[in-house]
């Protein structure tokens, strides 16, 4: 009795799941015995009847002059909508966009925002092992080779594996406004096939287009906010090591600090440096690279001074001064003003060295 019930199970789970190839999952399940119906006709009402109130809440709509109207049975998706997600810090897509759509604002400063789109997309493709079938900077536009990839079910209880195929070529076009803060990439499928086993005939029309350019353009955006994730943790990796520091002069002959690091790790690294030292800044501005600080004296409580001097006093008044960074390539500089917008002399700047230069190479400063 209970062999046959197990038997029994067996053969009713099979049934049930028989129906799990990749394409099958894509329809609703059950009958469709629906498709043969006919539209309903209207209550005639006699005429020596008052006709009742009818409740028009759960009339379908019409369909419009460009709705597909073959889009019934097993030729009708079940998937979820695909939607483009804007993952990138500053990224966003239009509301009821129906193309494959998403825009950029630019958040960093070092180069061009197409630049950083492009070489992100080609990297990406890179990393796929997509090539490039052309690509004009001009007309920024990208059309891509060829992108394959075989989906296989191996079903244990029929001894049965199904396979299927799919390759697909994408053009990606970006717009760049004119002010070249804001940018959108948008993807279309120029190409596609699909075999669903290896004797079956081949499939030139996706069911979905959307969905196809969605997924591709999700997986580029992806790539591209891991490409700044990692950029991010390693440029915080840098502002957190120490930096070198060395007395030299900048661009207009003035005393200043040499600091062995680019501009945007040189900045936020003065920021804690300033901070540790006593510095409050009142103002600052990037682009321009100017700090307005005000000196407070080094941190320290009364006994610790008591014993012993403060190794991080500077020879300075407690008023306000200036610093004014220079990006030099590889290498950023660092001038001290004071308040009416004079140079440190030598001496001076040589006198702050050793405190500025320790806490610029500690490492894991502590705030």
């Amino acid at each position: 009795m209970t062999s046959k019930l197990f038997v029994s199970s067996l053969v009713s789970f099979t049934l049930l799941t028989a129906c799990s190839s990749v394409e099958e999952r894509e329809i609703a399940s059950g009958s469709f015995e629906y498709l043969k119906e006919q539209p309903g006709q209207q209550i005639s009402i006699p005429s020596d009847i008052d006709t009742p109130n009818f409740n028009d809440t759960y009339k379908l709509p019409s369909l419009g002059a460009e709705a597909p109207r073959n889009h019934m049975g097993q030729e009708l998706s079940v998937l979820s909508p695909a939607l483009v997600l804007p993952l990138v810090t500053g990224s966003h897509v239009e509301e009821g966009s129906k193309q494959a759509t998403v825009w950029f604002d630019k958040v960093d400063d070092s180069q061009p925002l197409d630049t950083t789109i492009w070489n992100s997309l080609l990297a990406f493709l890179e990393d796929q092992g997509i090539g490039v079938q052309s690509f004009d900077r001009e007309k920024q536009q990208l059309i891509s080779d060829w992108m394959m990839f075989t989906e296989k079910d191996e079903h244990w209880y029929s001894w049965s594996v199904s396979e299927r195929s799919v390759g697909q070529r994408f053009e990606f076009n970006l717009e760049l406004k004119p002010h070249g803060r804001i940018a959108s990439l948008s993807v279309s499928l120029v190409e596609y096939k699909e075999k669903l086993s290896q004797v079956a005939d081949e499939i030139t029309q996706a069911k979905d287009v959307r969905r196809q350019e969605a997924d591709i353009l999700n997986q580029v955006i992806n790539h591209y906010e891991h490409e700044i994730r990692l950029a991010t943790a390693q440029r915080i990796q840098k502002i957190r090591q120490g930096l070198a520091m060395e007395v030299g002069v900048d661009a207009d002959g003035e005393p200043a600090y040499v600091v062995d690091a680019e501009y945007d790790v040189a900045w936020p690294r003065l920021l804690l440096v300033l901070r540790k030292l006593g510095f409050d800044v009142k103002d600052y501005d990037q682009s321009n690279g100017l700090l307005f600080v005000k000196y407070n004296g080094a941190e320290g409580g009364w006994w610790s001074n008591l014993w012993s001097k403060n190794e991080n006093a500077l020879n300075l008044d407690t008023e306000e001064y200036r610093f004014k960074l220079s990006d030099a390539g590889e290498k950023t500089l660092i001038t001290l003003l004071d308040e009416e917008n004079k140079a440190f002399t030598v001496t001076k700047l040589t006198d702050l060295y050793q405190v500025f230069s320790r806490n610029m190479a500690a490492d894991d400063l502590d705030i």
